[in-house]
């Protein structure tokens, strides 16, 4: 009787994945390819600047330290090891999305919204900084329609139904 039930219940709901949601999948697998790429390339600069600079200190006219190379070559790492981070997260999300758990669809609109409320953030400030909004919304209009897109779809019933089988 389970296994009839079962049965049933595969058969009134969508439970093959949307399209959809395989493209934004792929598409976060290769912004967390590019972000690992770029996390790799940040910490090894930064260790090369650390290891390299370690005899380099430069210093202002009254004699007083400015700089030490070595300790600046920090700020690489630090900023590689947050993009690791994020790249890792979005893999770890696209796979939630391709095997359909509730938690990456979620994440995946969260995201998004605040992604669309700062790419229309900085269509406004790149606007008045250029004294036209038309040019600032020209900028992101791309991203802004993308965005839009993605929220609109993952709302769809099909979607939906997609993630709560």
């Amino acid at each position: 009787m389970v296994y009839l039930t079962k049965f049933v219940k595969d058969l009134t709901t969508n439970t093959k994945r949307p399209i959809g949601v395989t493209i934004i999948a792929i598409l976060i697998i290769i912004g967390g390819i590019v972000l690992l790429i770029g996390g790799l390339t940040l910490i090894g600069l930064g260790a090369v600047v650390s290891i390299s600079s370690t005899e380099f200190v430069q210093t202002s006219t009254n004699g007083t330290e400015v700089a030490d190379l070595a300790t600046l070559g920090w700020i690489p790492i630090i900023m590689g090891s947050v993009l690791l981070i994020l790249g890792i997260a979005y893999l770890v999300v696209s796979y939630g999305l391709l095997k359909a758990k509730g938690w990456a669809w979620a994440i995946t609109v969260i995201v998004t919204i605040i992604g669309l409320i700062i790419q229309i953030i900085s269509a406004i400030v790149t606007g008045s900084i250029t004294s036209s909004v038309v040019n600032g919304l020209a900028s992101h209009i791309i991203g802004i329609i993308i965005s839009g897109i993605i929220i609109f779809y993952m709302f769809r019933p099909n979607v939906k139904a997609y993630f709560k089988h």
